[in-house]
């Protein structure tokens, strides 16, 4: 809880905009304040579309121990899924939830929703995740997608605009009950243009193992939906783990690894298959001390490694790190990225510690059906974080609490 709600103090935040984020041309700040990329489609599923017709031959999913589609056969599929999700009535607005496991499957029926007009709810359904009937219930979803899809003529409804809610994310409920994150297709647009260019993928093809849930922000937000934008594979494991990613290394070719710092702090050096060709570790979910980071490298020795911070109402990304963890930075997270910009809050903000706060194209305008967690976490455009972080002169962030 931040500073602000719970009464402790209310200064005004000190800005700190200036520093790290990312000036690729992109973005020009807006008449409220924020960073906003110009040049965005008008609705996400828009995007998508054009993506699918570029690269309609190549692999867009692969599911290990499972299907493989490609671009033409997932768009197919998904149009199917919302013209029958449209037969029975589900349409713009409504909100579909998605309760199924990591797979083929699960793509097919966030794009299926997507398709039909109305706004996906990832649901996590794995073992230890207590909250899924609460998310149902408190989203009021109009019909859930499982193992029983409908299926019908298909059907696309590309009416939406940027500023529409085009996923209700929950948060994963670490103080209190999960809150509907409302992310509009500027939030998610903004999102898929700041990972592409800061993290350098490219659309020649790459295939990108996924070993991170896609009902969370960073999976299905800050992974899948930058893959598909540049005409990738994402590359579904059954499971997770330092063990499944091994395995999965062996089964397939992959050249990005998005993964968790729990995962590559298990990850036992000597099984990593030599041949790997990955180019890429992303790492989220936690920092990596120096030598862990260092083992990572001898591991993957080609790969560019980063390391991403963010939240549920940063669209599940905000801050990033080149090198995991570098010697001259122990302990920080990452700086600024897109059209993200920081600000902190508290007596010590002007000398660079306090309350995290950010803004930009990928945060969120609210929470739904929520205004008075929304009034408690915004001033103004700017979300507290809640989280207590130290910021360097050249706005490199470090948790401190």
């Amino acid at each position: 809880m931040s500073l602000l709600a719970r009464g402790l103090t209310s200064p005004v935040p000190v800005e700190y905009p200036l520093l790290g984020a990312s000036r690729n041309g992109s973005v020009t700040r807006g008449p409220d304040g924020v960073l906003r990329y110009g040049d965005l489609s008008p609705a996400l599923t828009e995007l998508l579309d054009v993506r699918v017709h570029r690269y309609a031959n190549r692999v867009a999913v692969v599911e290990i121990g499972g299907p493989s589609l490609t671009y033409r056969e997932l768009w197919g599929s998904a149009a199917r899924i919302a013209g029958g999700l449209n037969s029975r009535g589900i349409g713009y607005g409504d909100r579909v939830g998605i309760r199924l496991d990591n797979g083929a499957r699960w793509v097919q029926a966030f794009l299926g929703a997507l398709l039909s007009g109305a706004v996906p709810v990832p649901v996590n359904d794995r073992p230890g995740c207590g909250d899924a009937a609460y998310v149902l219930d408190d989203s009021a979803v109009d019909f859930v997608l499982d193992d029983d899809m409908p299926d019908a003529t298909a059907f696309i409804d590309d009416g939406a605009s940027l500023g529409e809610v085009a996923l209700l994310c929950y948060t994963n409920g670490t103080h209190g009950r999960p809150k509907g994150v409302e992310l509009s297709n500027e939030n998610l647009l903004s999102t898929i243009e700041s990972v592409v260019d800061t993290l350098g993928l490219v659309n020649t093809g790459m295939r990108n193992l996924m070993m991170v849930p896609l009902a969370h922000a960073s999976g299905c937000v800050d992974q899948l939906l930058p893959t598909l934008a540049v005409g990738g594979t994402v590359v579904i494991p059954s499971e997770f783990g330092a063990d499944a990613l091994v395995r999965a290394l062996r089964q397939e070719q992959v050249d990005v690894v998005a993964t968790t710092a729990d995962v590559l702090r298990d990850l036992c050096t000597d099984r990593v298959p030599t041949d790997a060709r990955v180019t890429t570790v992303c790492c989220s979910g936690g920092a990596l001390t120096a030598a862990q980071a260092q083992r990572v490298g001898r591991v993957f020795p080609a790969a560019s490694q980063w390391s991403v911070w963010g939240a549920t109402e940063t669209s599940g990304i905000g801050l990033a790190l080149s090198g995991l963890c570098p010697d001259d930075r122990p302990g920080f997270v990452g700086a600024p990225f897109g059209g993200t910009e920081l600000a902190l809050l508290g007596p010590d903000a002007e000398h660079g510690v306090g309350e995290l706060l950010c803004r930009g194209p990928n945060v969120t305008r609210g929470y739904w059906n929520n205004p008075e967690a929304t009034a408690q976490s915004f001033t103004g455009n700017w979300f507290h974080t809640g989280d207590q972080v130290e910021i360097d002169r050249n706005g490199f962030v470090r948790l401190t609490a």
